[in-house]
């Protein structure tokens, strides 16, 4: 009977909020990732360098691996931004190094409460050993923002507890951005200076004159960070009062496997600051660039999907391009528009093309003499990221300004 009343609840609260914002059909996307901003939130002990965060880095060849000897119920609480239904889970265990170590008996359990209450169960199986790509559908689609998983048992070890990958596909749901994460942070790399313009980032940070551009999603900060002779790009969660933020970066290149580090930190003014090498804002940044190398990516200009029309919080970001097209009025521009590798080439090359003409458009309108601009688009062709990936994807969707 307590079984039959879970499910008609289930059921319940899927109808509800499927209405909103929560729909399973259509595409969908592993939540229970890093990029998507998802993050552990409760760790069991466990082996030096084999993280809990290298269970959402999509990869099956990085992994986590328990302390010696604690091998039976290994439990983890993973936090997403925000709440959506999973409606199956996968998991990867094919690159276990020691006989017996990959995990076996499982339990999944997801709430929308806390961290700590508020858990039902969406699944309780057993692993293949030595399998990657297992597939499991919920037995309950409930929206969640936090995911219990706890491995019950091992293939036998009784020294070693491993798994490489934890998944869970949904539907990304509804965001909302806080309204200005603008501010001086104390992060692990020293003070990290951070300006939000619309969905734009952009800042600097006291460390190897390193600086920074990206967007951000929700509350997920999408960046790619550059120091004298490194780059690559980071991912980074704000919580929800804008304070702090937690996060992850990669060297550029290894973005496939477990993070290179941590990058946390914590707002210590609302005052941004600033840097001896940063110019202070997304429109400086776009004029060094131009001056220096005659090129600079933009981002945070953001399109309806599968669209040509400009979100309104990308106002900002095209108002400091017209600002500085106004301040160099003997500039000529050309507009490039890139997108990532998801639809075929000659669709993709279309909607680039399109999404340029769209930002042109908004320029003319402006004031900007039509002979000062044209445009181009490239889709896929031109990745600066892998696009396997969403790190990847997200750096591959941008705008390029060209000075001739």
């Amino acid at each position: 009977m307590k079984k039959y009343w879970l499910a008609i609840f289930g059921l319940f609260m899927l109808i509800t909020v499927s209405s909103a914002s929560f729909a399973v059909d259509g595409q969908l996307t592993n939540l229970l990732s890093l990029e998507e901003g998802t993050i552990p939130v409760v760790i069991p002990k466990t082996y030096g360098g084999w993280n809990a965060e290298n269970l959402l880095d999509n990869s099956s060849q990085s992994g986590w691996a328990c302390a010696k000897g604690n091998v039976n119920d290994n439990v983890f609480v993973f936090e997403m931004t925000e709440p959506a239904v999973l409606e199956r889970f996968e998991f990867d265990n094919a690159s276990v190094d020691s006989q017996g170590a990959g995990a076996k008996d499982i339990l999944v359990e997801v709430s929308n409460t806390s961290e700590t209450t508020g858990f039902l169960i969406v699944l309780e199986t057993s692993l293949a050993d030595k399998c990657d790509g297992q597939n499991f559908p919920a037995a309950q689609l409930l929206p969640s923002r936090w995911i219990r998983l706890t491995i019950k048992t091992t293939q036998g070890s009784t020294q070693y507890s491993e798994l490489f990958s934890f998944r869970g596909f949904g539907k990304k749901a509804s965001f909302s951005t806080p309204e200005n994460i603008s501010g001086n942070y104390s992060s692990n790399y020293a003070n990290f200076h951070l300006r939000q313009q619309g969905t734009a980032l952009t800042g600097c940070y006291e460390y190897k004159e390193g600086l920074l551009n990206g967007a951000i999603e929700g509350r997920v900060m999408k960046i790619t960070w550059r120091e004298k002779d490194k780059n690559g790009p980071a991912v980074m969660v704000i919580s929800k009062d804008g304070n702090t933020f937690k996060g992850f970066w990669w060297y550029s290149g290894n973005e496939k496997g477990a993070p290179s580090g941590t990058w946390n930190g914590t707002k210590i003014s609302a005052d941004v600051g600033g840097c001896p090498h940063w110019s202070g804002s997304v429109g400086g940044e776009l004029k060094t660039k131009l001056l220096n190398e005659k090129r600079a990516r933009v981002y945070g200009i953001l399109f309806d999907t599968d669209s040509d029309v400009i979100k309104p919080e990308s106002k900002p970001v095209l108002e400091d391009v017209l600002s500085l097209l106004k301040s160099e009025p003997e500039w000529k521009i050309t507009i490039e528009g890139h997108t990532d590798a998801t639809g075929s080439d000659a669709h993709n090359q279309a909607l680039s093309q399109k999404r340029a003409e769209s930002v042109a458009a908004y320029l003319r309108s402006a004031g900007i003499e039509a002979g000062r601009l044209k445009t181009v688009g490239f889709g896929e062709s031109k990745p600066v990221a892998d696009n396997d990936t969403e790190l990847g994807r997200a750096q591959n969707r941008r705008v390029e300004l060209v000075r001739e």
